[in-house]
C-alpha cells in the first residue's frame, strides 16, 4: 500500500523523515531567527540576543526532537512472562509539553494510557515515551491522542488501547481569546475499549481515583 493510502502513525513518520532529510542547515535556522527578531521590533546584533539565534535552534532541536524517533524501536521489546495476566494496565498522569501546530506554542498537559494485554505486556516506561515521541512534534491535541492509542494497538496488537489526554493551549492562554485555565479533554478507544462501554467506564474510573 503506497503512504497516499496508508493513514497510520508509521506512516505519517516516514513522510516527515522524507520532509527532515531535506531540512535547511544549522545557519540558515539561526539566520531565521534572526529575521523573526528584527521582525518583531529587535535588534538582533544588540548584546542580549547575539547569541539567542544559536540557543533558539539548540533548544528547537530538543522540543522536536520526536521527529527523529523510531516507535517500532521503543516499542519493539515486550514481556510475555506475566503470570496470566491479562487485565487492564493503566498508566496515568505522564506529563508531557508540546507545540501547537497552527501558533508554535506550547500544549501543557498529562495522558492517561490503558491497554488490555494479550499475552504480552509493555514496560512501563515505554507508555510514557511514545507520549514523549508524540509530544516533541507540532501537534494538535486530537493528532497526538490518536497517535499514541494506534501505535500502541499497532506495535503491541493487544485486545484494545485507551488514551485520554487533558490539556492547556497556550494559544487560548497567552492569545487571541486569552482565557487562562481552560483545559481540552479528547480520548480515542480502540479494540474491546471501545466496543465495550463498561471497559471504557473501568478505564475512566483508574484515572479519576487518585486514591487507587
Amino acid at each position: 500500500m503506497s503512504d497516499t493510502l496508508d493513514n497510520s502513525p508509521l506512516a505519517d513518520t516516514k513522510k516527515m523523515l522524507r520532509t527532515i532529510d531535506k531540512r535547511p542547515s544549522r545557519k540558515e535556522a539561526e539566520e531565521a531567527v534572526r529575521t523573526l527578531l528584527r521582525w518583531a521590533g529587535e535588534d538582533p546584533e544588540r548584546e542580549g540576543l547575539l547569541d539567542t539565534p544559536a540557543r533558539v535552534a539548540k533548544a528547537y532541536g530538543e522540543l522536536f526532537s520526536g521527529y527523529w524517533d523510531d516507535e517500532s524501536a521503543i516499542l519493539g521489546r515486550t514481556f510475555e512472562e506475566v503470570a496470566g495476566y491479562n487485565d487492564m494496565v493503566v498508566v496515568r498522569d505522564i506529563a508531557f509539553h508540546s507545540h501547537c501546530e497552527h501558533h508554535m506554542v506550547p500544549i501543557i498537559g498529562k495522558a492517561h494510557v490503558g491497554y488490555l494485554p494479550d499475552g504480552r505486556v509493555l514496560g512501563l516506561s515505554k507508555i510514557a515515551r511514545v507520549v514523549e515521541m508524540f509530544a516533541r512534534r507540532l501537534q494538535t491535541q486530537e493528532s497526538i491522542t490518536a497517535q499514541v492509542a494506534h501505535t500502541i494497538q499497532d506495535q503491541l496488537q493487544p485486545r484494545g488501547v485507551a488514551v485520554l489526554i487533558e490539556a492547556e493551549h497556550m494559544c487560548m492562554a497567552m492569545r487571541g481569546i486569552r482565557k487562562q485555565g481552560s483545559t481540552t479533554l479528547t480520548s480515542t478507544y480502540t479494540g474491546e475499549f471501545k466496543d465495550d462501554p463498561e471497559q471504557q467506564a473501568q478505564f475512566q474510573t483508574y484515572i479519576r481515583n487518585q486514591n487507587s
